[in-house]
């Protein structure tokens, strides 16, 4: 008779099995999502540090220019003759042309 009541008892998986689903979801939002992100802003940050004089560069508005002084946070762009334009550093978008050290 024991043995009838055992085989009637449903058996409940672990708890940790519910929470799996979840963990799987998370770990494939961090690989697809999360990562490639750290990875181009610290390609970013490297770009930013590296301009120099003298460098082409196109600002995320869309303004090309040369790079004619550099500072700790900004950059002095040459737009067009006798046209120079300040801009933040974080502005810069890519770098067209670099300099030859």
């Amino acid at each position: 008779m024991i043995d009838v009541l055992l085989a009637q008892a449903p058996v409940q998986p672990p708890a940790w099995i519910g929470m799996l689903p979840m963990v799987v979801l998370f770990a494939l939002f961090y690989v697809l999502l999360i990562r490639p992100q750290q990875k181009a802003r610290r390609q970013q940050d490297a770009m930013l540090k590296e301009l120099k004089k003298h460098d082409q560069v196109v600002t995320s508005g869309g303004l090309h220019g040369t790079i004619l002084n550099t500072k700790e946070h900004t950059l002095v762009l040459r737009v067009d003759d006798n046209v120079k334009v300040e801009v933040d550093r974080s502005a810069i978008a890519r770098v067209v042309t670099k300099t030859a050290d």
